[in-house]
């Protein structure tokens, strides 16, 4: 088997754990399951693509390399900004949509249904602005460098690694060491008494959303860094997301990052095995057994 599969699950499963950590959190603040996820993690890939394309314009300079990437200022530049904008769409898609069926106090289903109705309005609306057409940060080639027992990896693809492991411990360290990261624990435990004990309950779920929109933008920059970008990108991410924020347990960012990374190797290891058309459902065999096995996931506690 070739040892380079290990280099690859774990550079997928770092996409997929920063994405699951956008759905963990979103499921265990307001109570239901997302599944306009992945599209942020597209929207937030083509808003960093237009960014960084006009900053290019301005500026030919940007788009020269920095040391040993094969990008230049203008995707780090970018990528802020794409932050920001993709944590505006998902509080507007909260104001528009999801805050007025909480308002009416709707039911799980209906807030599942909705979340199907918003991810097939955002990818068509992706479509029909950018194409179908994949697009690309940068066409430059860059040389794997050796990192020893057979493995390979880019100068891109290790910073990829290096950013969602800051990313990661950032945000446990928000959820564990800050005001605001005790209010989010207090409100996925009791959201009714976490407001009359004085929590802004409201102020925790646009939180929420900008935290996990601004992590699946994060996932989607890295996905069209290392590949491309396509407005299908967030849906064939959907599952091994939701894979990952089960087998990791519900609430906990640990968790769905070591889940990532596992599901991430399973699939690459299933290429070398049994070949990549059954690459897809490798997340599912992972979600079915996980529900079977073990509900809670790893780090989840049983209710």
């Amino acid at each position: 088997m070739n040892p380079q599969a290990l280099m690859d699950g774990l550079i997928t499963g770092s996409m997929i754990g920063l994405g699951a950590i956008g759905v963990t959190l979103t499921y265990s603040i307001l109570r239901f399951a997302n599944f306009a996820h992945g599209e942020f993690i597209a929207w937030g890939a083509y808003i960093a693509l237009a960014v960084s394309s006009a900053l290019g314009y301005l500026s030919g300079g940007l788009l020269a390399p920095i040391g040993p990437f094969s990008f230049g200022w203008s995707l780090p530049i970018a990528a802020v900004v794409a932050v920001a904008l993709t944590g505006g769409l998902a509080l507007l898609v909260d104001a528009l949509l999801f805050g007025r069926l909480r308002a009416q106090r709707s039911t799980v289903i209906i807030m599942v249904m909705a979340s199907f109705g918003a991810a097939l309005t955002l990818r068509s609306l992706l479509e029909f602005i950018f194409t179908s057409k994949p697009a690309y940060y940068t066409k430059a080639l860059q040389i794997a460098l050796p990192l020893g027992g057979g493995l390979r990896a880019t100068p891109d693809q290790m910073l990829s690694l290096g950013v969602a492991a800051v990313l990661v411990v950032a945000v446990h360290f928000l959820l564990t060491r800050t005001a605001i990261g005790r209010s989010m624990r207090a409100v996925s435990e009791n959201q009714q008494l976490s407001g009359v004990v004085g929590i802004d309950v409201r102020k925790v779920v646009r939180i929420v959303w900008l935290l996990g929109a601004g992590l699946a933008c994060m996932a989607g920059i890295m996905a069209g860094l290392l590949v491309q970008i396509r407005p299908h990108m967030g849906l064939d991410l959907l599952l091994p997301l939701f894979a990952a924020a089960i087998l990791g347990g519900i609430g906990s960012v640990p968790g769905a990052m070591l889940a990532g990374l596992i599901v991430g190797l399973a699939e690459a290891f299933a290429v070398q095995i049994v070949g990549a058309e059954w690459r897809a459902a490798i997340a599912f065999v992972i979600l079915v057994l996980v529900l079977l096995v073990r509900p809670q996931g790893l780090f989840g506690r049983p209710e």
